[in-house]
């Protein structure tokens, strides 16, 4: 028998729901809109890349295997998307990142009568961001959102890959055989390596945390990191998205992150490079392209950039030559230290110093 009619009872008021402080569906549309459409999508080259990615993904997939001993549990997918395209799989993916933060922000701007108004600002200027980069990235390893549709893949940007082929007359299946060994090797070590994928967003929550949530800086930082795009200069080259917000006291705790990517980073070079000499001819003209385009190329220069992690740093030189020095010093196994715990990962002062990093992971006790 229900008693809800009964005399004296007290009503449970409704829990508070308080709107996010981004309007996503607003950065939605202004990052589509940001990201233009290259004419190059409609080309008939465009209609190779599904196969042609889709077949040299999984054979990169198992050349980096061989490589590297890091193989993942399941075998890989390969989507090509266009620029909108990849606007709609980041912006969830920004949305989880930037979760931490935008919780605490929220809380504040819940009473705000001007709430409404920072909400669609705020995704103006985050929109902003994600069009530009939309028009820089060329392969994405998804890792922020494994559980959605298509997750756990490699994203292609087609236009972006076709422009780059035809800037620079690089042979398509040659080219696309390149991007698709980094990519696949970043996959390789977040699902061949067990523990890393709970510890980069560890560590990445934590950059988040230290940031101080008020609404007003938020939006200042974005508005003026659109006025630096309108001059022709990235707002992400000193401090990324993170930087924006955070003191300069509060940047030291995205010391850790750094190490980390400059570590994946370049890891990932020295495997495309290595294996590009052998599987892909003109990997050495590419390689010098893309040296001089550094901003964008894979998931992890990505969020480099996001999260104010390049500083002063060149984190995909540093990291390359910290790997090659490991291997010069102890051989092609000795990097494998690096996987075996968060505490074998190099420091920031040890990226430059392999042989510092060797001789004290190579002491250390075994983990139990």
């Amino acid at each position: 028998m229900s008693d809800s009619g009964a005399a004296g009872a007290v009503a449970v008021p409704e829990p508070v729901v308080i709107p996010e402080p981004v309007d996503w569906g607003t950065a939605r549309r202004v990052a589509r809109i940001v990201a233009g459409r290259d004419a190059l999508a409609d080309s008939y080259l465009g209609s190779s890349l599904d196969d042609d990615f889709a077949d040299f993904t999984a054979r990169s997939e198992v050349l980096v295997g061989e490589f590297t001993g890091l193989r993942a549990p399941a075998p890989v997918t390969a989507i090509v998307l266009d620029r909108k395209g990849w606007v709609d799989a980041n912006v969830e993916s920004m949305r989880q990142l930037l979760a931490p933060l935008l919780d605490r922000v929220g809380e504040r701007m819940a009473s705000s009568p001007i709430a409404p108004i920072g909400r669609q600002l705020a995704g103006s200027e985050i929109g902003a961001l994600l069009g530009y980069l939309s028009q820089r990235v060329i392969g994405q390893y998804d890792l922020l959102v494994p559980d959605q549709p298509g997750g756990d893949a490699v994203y292609y940007v087609g236009p972006n890959v076709l422009a780059l082929e035809k800037r620079f007359a690089f042979r398509p299946r040659d080219f696309r055989m390149w991007i698709a060994l980094h990519e696949t090797t970043h996959r390789a070590q977040f699902t061949g390596v067990p523990w890393l994928r709970d510890h980069f967003f560890s560590l990445a929550h934590q950059a988040m945390s230290v940031v101080e949530p008020d609404p007003r800086s938020v939006v200042r930082a974005l508005s003026n990191a659109v006025d630096e795009l309108r001059r022709g200069r990235n707002p992400l080259d000193e401090g990324g998205l993170v930087g924006l917000f955070a003191s300069p006291e509060q940047r030291g705790v995205l010391a850790q992150v750094q190490a980390l990517m400059s570590l994946l980073e370049g890891h990932g070079d020295y495997v495309m490079s290595d294996l590009g000499v052998k599987h892909v001819a003109g990997e050495e003209r590419m390689a010098r392209v893309l040296h001089q385009r550094r901003n964008s190329v894979g998931f992890t220069g990505f969020m480099h950039k996001l999260l104010g992690l390049e500083q002063k740093l060149r984190q995909y030189e540093v990291g390359e030559k910290f790997i090659r020095g490991v291997v010069e010093l102890g051989g092609p196994s000795a990097i494998d230290h690096a996987w075996r715990g968060p505490e074998n990962l190099p420091t920031i002062d040890e990226l430059t110093a392999p042989q510092a990093w060797l001789q004290r992971v190579e002491h250390a006790p075994a983990a139990h």
